[in-house]
């Protein structure tokens, strides 16, 4: 991982005194507490997205169920105008 900052040995030594000098001893444990709280909870926040990603992920990947289909609604018969009109005639 230092390798990724291209960091040796002496310029850790460096950055670690002139932290312990801008903070001293006192302060060094609390901003380590407050930084791997930071941490833990970053990464907590990283695993709940991943997991509802996944979740999401997965409920769009199952294929819904079939839709059931009505049967078609009987028709009614249309009335013949031409044959009631044809019986008044006489």
């Amino acid at each position: 991982m230092l390798g990724l900052f291209n960091l040796g040995g002496g310029e850790i030594i460096l950055i670690l005194a002139l932290i312990l000098i801008l903070f001293g001893a006192r302060k060094l444990p609390e901003l380590a507490k407050g930084l791997g709280q930071g941490i833990k909870e970053f990464k907590k926040a990283t695993r709940e997205v991943t997991e509802e990603i996944h979740s999401s992920t997965m409920e769009d990947s199952t294929p819904p169920p079939p839709q059931r289909t009505l049967p078609p609604a009987p028709q009614p018969e249309p009335q013949q105008a031409a044959s009631q009109s044809s019986g008044t005639k006489a």
